[in-house]
């Protein structure tokens, strides 16, 4: 299982009102990062997300890493705070549908 570093700005739009004064990192945000980097160590598109779970809330201090399985036609993914799971899933693998 490939462990990444998942880098968040500090300075990235989507915190600013998320929310003042006890920021937190968005969940769409966590999710288009992973794929993000799973589309580039992969080397095929993620065509949808099969699957999510949201353990606990991250926030833009927090340093995050990203665990991935690779199947032939999905990928289960695990965002961490340390040993803290933020979040987890599965997205499927392949070609977008027109």
């Amino acid at each position: 299982m490939p462990r990444l570093e998942l880098p968040i700005a500090a300075n990235h739009p989507a915190l600013a009102g998320h929310f003042p004064g006890r920021p937190v990192v968005p969940g769409v945000l966590l999710l288009d990062q992973a794929q993000l980097l799973i589309e580039a160590h992969c080397g095929q598109p993620c065509c949808g997300l099969a699957m999510a779970k949201f353990s606990s809330p991250a926030t833009p201090a927090d340093a995050l890493t990203l665990d991935f399985t690779p199947t032939d036609e999905t990928v289960r993914f695990e965002i961490r705070a340390g040993e803290r799971l933020v979040a987890s899933g599965r997205f499927r693998l392949g070609r977008i549908a027109a």
